[in-house]
């Protein structure tokens, strides 16, 4: 079975050039349920270069399906069997104006796109840059 990842190593998601934010904002959550922007920004926030895109995005999964420790490994294995978005995808790069830094181990952080730090990441000529995807076509 061919396992996919959503991992990038060395590499800079700039926001969409359609994102309505001109900061890095907090997703708002919806009544009890965080929703998958939320979860993202928690994870991801919370620790900075401790997880990577496959970590992030799986534990979302896994949270919004109620899944047991016990069941990861499997469910893990199944949820990568196919493609999955990545961060170019992301609403956190979508739409809350969050890039994403993926370092050489393709751990991640995120950043506020008016920060020195995401100005530095976009004009590092030793990255690779890429934008997240529209919104609109």
């Amino acid at each position: 079975m061919k396992i996919h990842t959503t991992n990038y190593r060395d590499t800079f998601i700039e926001i969409a050039e359609d994102c309505p934010a001109s900061k890095g904002e907090s997703p708002p959550v919806k009544g009890d349920a965080k929703t998958v922007a939320s979860l993202q920004f928690d994870l991801v926030k919370q620790n900075p270069y401790k997880f990577t895109s496959d970590d992030v995005f799986f534990q979302v999964y896994a949270v919004r399906n109620d899944l047991t420790e016990n069941e990861y490994k499997e469910a893990r294995v199944q949820f990568f069997s196919k493609g999955q978005p990545c961060f170019r995808a992301s609403p956190l790069t979508k739409r809350y104006g969050w890039g994403v830094h993926s370092d050489k181990d393709g751990r991640i952080a995120i950043y506020g796109c008016e920060s020195a730090e995401y100005k530095n990441f976009v004009a590092d000529k030793n990255l690779k840059v890429i934008k997240a995807m529209k919104s609109s076509k």
